[in-house]
């Protein structure tokens, strides 16, 4: 068994990480953005690394992410309890309705559209990490961006501390591999009306390096 794999959605994140390891056998590799393309490249390393006969011991969603003001605040470190396809479901009349109620078979693995973080891998990197943010963190394909969205989101997971676009792919991947799963995020920005001007990515970047020395 190898080591830690770290997926990140673009090279930025990818080379922050890298810049504050301290763990030689963790490998650090972008997988593009999104939970698709995500979850697609991940579990081809995973499987290719099985099939090597060097599996992972466990996998990270790391990055950057939007955070719900009032629990997680630009620059701070969030580790997800749980990732969740936060836009997975259905529309209807009376509202939204998760994926989890359309009466999917509850066996396959990821169909309620959440995947919980594994505890003993959460458990060491809140140990490592003991000032971070934690909760569920949400997969969206589409970024929130206008203020009825973001309340919407609210009502619906009231205990989630940020949105990004790649966990719940890299979580049902590992899933399916039967591979421990976490997700790091670091915050860019509030989530909320689309304002570039109020991002600050290389604040998240820096918070994403000092974080990096807890993914071993």
């Amino acid at each position: 068994m190898t080591g830690l794999l770290v997926v990140t959605a673009v090279p930025a994140e990818a080379e922050a990480v890298r810049a504050g390891l301290t763990d030689p056998t963790v490998t650090v590799t972008p997988v593009g953005v999104g939970p698709a393309v995500a979850g697609a490249a991940t579990a081809r390393l995973l499987a290719l690394a099985e099939a090597a006969g060097r599996p992972y011991r466990a996998v990270v969603s790391a990055g950057v992410a939007g955070g719900f003001t009032g629990r997680a605040e630009v620059g701070d470190t969030v580790l997800g309890t749980a990732s969740i396809a936060a836009d997975l479901g259905a529309e209807s009349p009376d509202g939204f309705i998760p994926v989890a109620e359309l009466g999917m078979p509850p066996a396959m693995l990821g169909v309620g559209g959440v995947v919980p973080t594994d505890p003993s891998l959460l458990a060491a990197l809140r140990a490592a990490l003991p000032t971070a943010t934690t909760g569920p963190v949400l997969t969206v394909s589409t970024v929130t961006g206008t203020a009825a969205s973001t309340e919407e989101l609210r009502r619906r997971h009231p205990e989630a501390v940020a949105e990004a676009m790649e966990g719940y792919g890299v979580a049902v991947a590992a899933a399916q591999a039967g591979v421990p799963f976490a997700e790091l995020r670091t915050i860019s920005n509030p989530i909320g009306p689309r304002d570039r001007d109020a991002w600050r990515l290389r604040e998240a970047l820096t918070a994403l390096t000092a974080a990096a020395p807890a993914l071993r």
